[in-house]
């Protein structure tokens, strides 16, 4: 993470939390260090955001502080929260913490006559209902993707045969009752989908793949709009 992105997450997590949050809660938040943490957060002292509190205490945002805001209209903002809402609900748990954020940096910035689209919005998504838990971290697989790096796995199908297969992860896909890893698979020479909750071993490689993500990911979908692929 850039340090210009670090320091703005700070901000939106000294925001988004009411009570003193501890360098030690940043920095797992952030996957950094405490002491990366401690320089941050004075280096946003010495441009005077106005962060109150010390090392071993915890920080807090003071109120009058806020960024450029948003020009949404009201559609708009119903719209945000309607996705960051089926995150929320549906995602793996570090999407849906970043959906909460996402609505929570909304209500900061929108006048206040659009606030109550976000406390109590008219367009809302149903809960999810049997999502089948996770045995792999959602996270691993999306830096993989971005890295364009080679996982290898231990996959149980739903007839219970346990394979072994080497692929190409190309995305994430997120369904009412579970999580899919889409991506080309060696074994069988084409593109496959991998249930979250089945993989039973999932390895991370150091070597890439021969292309590009974004271009596997274009290779998948127009396999899906060929004629009788669906």
């Amino acid at each position: 993470m850039r340090r210009a992105d670090r320091l703005f997450e700070i901000v939106q997590i000294l925001r988004r939390e009411r009570r003193p949050v501890t360098a030690d809660a940043i920095a797992t938040e952030l996957e950094s260090s405490k002491r990366s943490v401690y320089r941050d957060i004075a280096a946003l002292m010495a441009q005077r955001v106005p962060i109150r509190g010390e090392a071993g205490i915890g920080y807090v945002l003071e109120g009058g502080f806020d960024l450029p805001p948003l020009m949404l209209n009201p559609e708009e903002v119903e719209a945000a929260v309607l996705g960051a809402q089926w995150v929320a609900g549906h995602g793996d748990p570090a999407l849906a913490r970043a959906a909460r954020n996402l609505i929570a940096k909304i209500a900061a910035v929108v006048p206040a006559e659009m606030r109550p689209l976000l406390v109590d919005p008219a367009a809302r998504t149903p809960p999810a209902w049997g999502m089948a838990e996770d045995a792999v971290d959602a996270t691993a697989l999306r830096q993989a993707i971005r890295a364009g790096r080679k996982i290898a796995l231990s996959y149980r199908a739903e007839n219970g045969t346990l394979t072994d297969r080497t692929i190409w992860p190309a995305l994430l896909g997120y369904h009412d009752s579970a999580r899919m890893l889409i991506g080309w698979c060696e074994l069988r020479e084409d593109f496959r989908s991998f249930r979250l909750d089945r993989i039973v071993v999932a390895n991370f490689l150091d070597e890439r793949y021969p292309t590009r993500p974004a271009t596997l990911r274009a290779r998948w979908l127009a396999q899906l709009e060929r004629p009788g692929v669906g």
